[in-house]
């Protein structure tokens, strides 16, 4: 006889430190997207590189370096951190585990893109001042003067204008970056037992992680790849004149489909790289911190 009645949820309780973990795991990271800036690409690697040294000297390769590295680190900390945050309060929503794995693939949704709606909030400010260090030379000397200027001369306005394009990239990235990376996992582990789970050897962790950042990394990509191509275009001065919304409208009707797409292939595999990285770090980091698994709410194998 099969028993119908519905089982509470088992939580696991984190703890404030356990969120730093997450946290600190997220920073180490999320470094190497410090190393990443699609929106001033003019030139190719070498012609820009000597194309900045010939006007700037080689100081000038570093310019916005330091908003960049901080708002990405802090961004992304936050991101990883309030994914799990949030995983667990909609899984407590859904009040017991047979709801919770029904409705599943909405929890990651809403989990992920709260957490990265948050965290572009930190990162806006940041990512604000380094688009005017590098586009207005001489505009300040490094990230505290230039954060302290835009916020003096245009207040919250001139700090949170790019608010809604980089809204409209993160958030498709993080849905890809994570939903994927579930589902991914769920299938690699839907037919193993238990015992087999718990006795997987480290080349065998390595592969189901590294696979499934993989494929959620060509998800971010492709998820997020319109959105990029029009915040570059932002970024760059492109566009009529008016409202973020109307400018963005207009941007992607004159790029049209295949132009919101243009360079997706090599953004595949750059991005496949980086997910993959972040993920398979911020397992190893948590280990060494300390910090707990996060929240899983697969469906089993019948």
């Amino acid at each position: 006889m099969t028993d119908n009645t519905l089982k509470p949820y088992v939580v696991p309780q984190f703890t404030a430190q356990d969120y730093s973990s997450f946290f600190l795991a997220a920073i180490d990271v999320v470094k190497t997207r410090i190393q990443i800036d699609p929106a001033y690409k003019k030139f190719n690697l070498l012609s820009g590189a000597r194309h900045v040294i010939a006007n700037e000297g080689s100081a000038g390769l570093l310019t916005g370096f330091g908003p960049t590295a901080v708002g990405y680190l802090v961004q992304g900390g936050a991101k990883f951190a309030g994914y799990e945050f949030w995983k667990k309060q909609f899984t407590q929503i859904a009040g017991d585990q047979e709801s919770a794995v029904k409705y599943r693939t909405a929890i990651y949704l809403g989990a992920s893109s709260v957490a990265e709606f948050f965290a572009d909030i930190l990162l806006t400010p940041l990512e604000a001042t380094r688009i005017r260090l590098v586009s207005e030379r001489n505009y300040a000397s490094g990230l505290v003067t230039g954060f302290t200027r835009l916020a003096r001369e245009e207040g919250m306005r001139g700090l949170y204008s790019g608010f809604l394009p980089i809204l409209c990239k993160q958030i498709p990235y993080a849905i890809g970056q994570f939903t994927v990376n579930e589902f991914c996992h769920e299938l690699a582990f839907r037919s193993m037992s238990e015992e087999k789970r718990a006795n997987l050897s480290p080349s065998a962790q390595f592969s189901i992680s590294l696979g499934s950042g993989v494929i959620a990394g060509f998800a971010a990509a492709i998820l997020s790849q319109p959105a990029d191509t029009l915040l570059s275009q932002i970024n760059k001065g492109h566009g009529p004149t008016g409202s973020m919304p109307h400018r963005l409208k207009v941007l992607a009707q004159e790029a049209g489909f295949k132009g919101l797409f243009a360079g997706l292939g090599p953004r595949m595999i750059m991005t496949a790289g980086l997910v993959s990285g972040q993920f398979l770090m911020y397992g190893w980091i948590k280990t060494a911190l300390g910090a707990p698994p996060g929240l899983e709410i697969h469906k089993e194998a019948k």
